[in-house]
């Protein structure tokens, strides 16, 4: 029999990088540079190793999965608010993924900001980050859920705008904030609709309710019921919109660049942008309940897959280029959600938690030997200059655009026939948004390559004279994180898609399960990865690469007289569909006119000018009066005693009658 988990070591993995976040943050001066760096790396690695020892528990022990409450906050009205985890074999995964690339991460840190004066203080921050998200993926109750949910976003408002003394940082991280904040009062609504249902905040109540929640509606609006397991799901993924950034709530994540390239990597491949995928994966039994939530997130994902490639081709800054790729690709999990494929959606998110953040740290690496010179216009030729750079962005490039047996051919191909074999409301319209996104990753990303590492050199004399490759301490995450990005799909395909490694950890609808009719013709990673070339996604991705070559590399001339030819889609594309303008123009001046008009209104004319100053007002006239009274004379006070007299006695005179 395998031995129980013990919960004090699972209560160990999320405080070790909390407590080093405190003795980096609180004592920094005390412990210096080195000793933030190291105490906090060291507490990521213990997290790193205990997540692994669970792992192998879970996995190859065939340990049972753990739920349990380790501290029971408060009580009100028979609902229990309570720190509890729950580690199956979906939470272990992504602690593994978290706590791998956050050590990564951590590691390159030391390299990039040598010389930056707020060292401790990042150091701090992102083992914070490590934590909440830890605390987020292990939870078992919605309640611990909010408070990671809600954590990550302060502590990437923190990181966002690290360098505040930018006013594009400060810009940035209140626009993430704001954003996250319309989607976090849908997720909000989406709690409160379980906890009114349900009379619980625990997973379990939930998940055990969801046939008496799916037969109970409730009327919105007068004269329209709405099935109330329909608009719980839809308030729960509008949550999901804004820590995923998909459409319209996107608009934060590529100005989040703004912050350090290190948190870059943190924030887009492995922590809080997936938190909103994983909180899916997690409610799978609750979505499985309703097709026009499934439907709904399935065609806002494969909108945000397609038309947020097309702007990573028209961008030169390098760090915006795979921003956007991660928007794309978040799209990309979002579909696979949409079509019941949870287990293929936390697949993806997996491999690709590897090969972006591979790409985050190169580019960074880049921006670093460049004097922080972010525009591709002005790199070109660093490839003899930067070899390891180059080779492991090559690896990271070739996972991200399918190419077969790297990592992101196993997850994205499985993917796209996964949606394929859908017949969902919407699924059409995500398939060939899906399959020409192909097309368009592979464009943007060699694009980048080309650009950054082939060609003539197109540096200027400041960043010719003080290049200068990186160190060890930011060449070995990239090859450390280059190492899965080529060989972790290979190796668990067939477990954690079609070996059963989710039972129990994700509900799917057996006329839903799209992943078991994959399984059918699955006949292991080398036969998958040698069907790759008979599909269309593999020639999508060639087609990609060739014309990234002939337009970027071979022939510049011919992509500025495309550019010109079309000019209005350039310029579309450029002005990023005009999302930011329609929010600053027409919802934020909306937003400022009605916020002036309740303060003109209600502030000024009914609370200054009728309650506060009105009643003084009221006051002195009552008093102006009263004070006439007050003469002074005692022939004055006596009238008015016996006009007082007088109307006494009337008064007793007419209660006797």
């Amino acid at each position: 029999m395998p031995k129980p988990m013990n919960p004090n070591l699972l209560l160990a993995i999320p405080l070790l990088p909390l407590a080093a976040a405190v003795i980096a943050g609180l004592f920094g001066r005390m412990v210096g540079r080195a000793g933030a760096s190291a105490i906090t790396i060291a507490g990521v690695l213990g997290a790193l190793l205990l997540s692994l020892v669970v792992f192998k528990q879970l996995v190859f022990e065939g340990a049972s999965a753990y739920n349990g409450t380790v501290y029971t906050w408060l009580v009100t009205d028979g609902i229990r608010m309570q720190v509890g985890f729950l580690v199956d074999t979906l939470s272990v995964l992504m602690m593994v993924v978290v706590t791998f690339v956050s050590l990564c991460v951590h590691v390159y840190t030391i390299g990039y900001m040598h010389d930056d004066a707020g060292y401790q203080r990042f150091f701090s921050y992102i083992s914070l980050f490590t934590f909440s998200m830890l605390m987020l993926v292990m939870s078992n109750n919605f309640m611990q859920l909010f408070f990671g949910w809600e954590a990550v976003g302060v502590v990437s408002y923190l990181l966002i705008g690290f360098w505040y003394t930018r006013p594009t940082a400060i810009f940035a991280n209140m626009k993430a904030f704001l954003v996250n904040r319309v989607g976090d009062f849908g997720f909000v609504l989406g709690i409160a609709g379980v906890a009114h249902f349900t009379g619980s905040l625990d997973y379990a109540d939930a998940f055990s309710s969801v046939q008496a929640i799916a037969g109970q509606t409730f009327e919105i609006l007068p004269g329209h019921t709405w099935s109330a397991i329909t608009v719980i799901c839809i308030c729960l993924f509008i949550g999901a919109m804004g820590k995923s950034a998909q459409m319209p709530l996107h608009v934060w994540l590529p100005d989040s660049m703004e912050g350090p390239t290190p948190i870059s990597a943190l924030i887009h491949a492995a922590t809080m942008v997936t938190a909103g995928i994983f909180m899916v994966a997690r409610m799978s039994p609750l979505f499985e309940a309703s097709e026009a939530a499934l439907s709904t997130v399935l065609v806002i994902g494969a909108t945000t897959a397609l038309f947020m490639g097309f702007l990573g081709i028209v961008n030169n800054d390098i760090k915006r280029v795979v921003a956007y790729s991660t928007l794309s690709q978040l799209g990309y999990m979002t579909v696979a959600l949409g079509v019941s494929g949870y287990s293929v959606a936390i697949f993806h998110l997996m491999t690709h938690a590897f090969f972006k953040a591979l790409l985050f740290l190169a580019a960074g690496a880049v921006i670093i030997a460049m004097h922080h010179e972010q525009d591709m216009r002005k790199m070109g030729g660093l490839r003899k200059r930067m070899p390891v750079t180059y080779w492991t962005t090559l690896i990271g490039s070739l996972a991200l655009i399918g190419t077969p047996f790297f990592s992101g051919f196993y997850s994205k191909d499985a993917l796209i026939e996964a949606v394929a074999e859908s017949h969902r409301a919407g699924a059409v319209y995500a398939y060939w948004c899906v399959l020409l996104g192909v097309f368009v990753t592979a464009l943007y990303t060699f694009r980048m390559l080309f650009m950054t590492f082939h060609g003539e050199e197109r540096l200027d004399h400041h960043a010719k004279d003080h290049f200068h490759d990186v160190g060890w301490d930011m060449k070995a995450p990239l090859v450390a994180l280059a190492i899965p990005s080529m060989l972790i799909g290979f190796f668990t395909i067939q477990p954690v898609l079609f070996g059963g490694y989710f039972k129990g950890a994700i509900r799917v609808l057996h006329h839903n399960d799209v992943v078991a009719e994959i399984g059918e013709h699955f006949h292991g990673p080398v036969a998958f990865a040698l069907h790759g070339p008979l599909g269309a996604p593999f020639w999508l991705a060639l087609a990609g690469v060739v014309c990234a070559w002939l337009f970027f590399l071979k022939n510049p001339s011919w992509a500025a007289a495309w550019e010109s030819r079309l000019k209005g889609l350039h310029t579309l594309f450029s002005n990023k569909y005009y999302f930011d303008w329609f929010n600053e123009h027409v919802i934020a001046r909306a937003s400022r006119g009605l916020g002036q008009f309740f303060w003109r209104a209600g502030d000024q004319a009914v609370i200054d000018g009728t309650l506060v100053n009105g009643s003084a007002a009221a006051v002195g006239w009552f008093s102006g009066i009263a004070r006439r009274v007050q003469t002074g004379y005692l022939y004055s006070y006596a009238f008015w005693m016996v006009i007082g007299l007088a109307a006494l006695l009337g008064w007793f005179l007419l209660k006797a009658h």
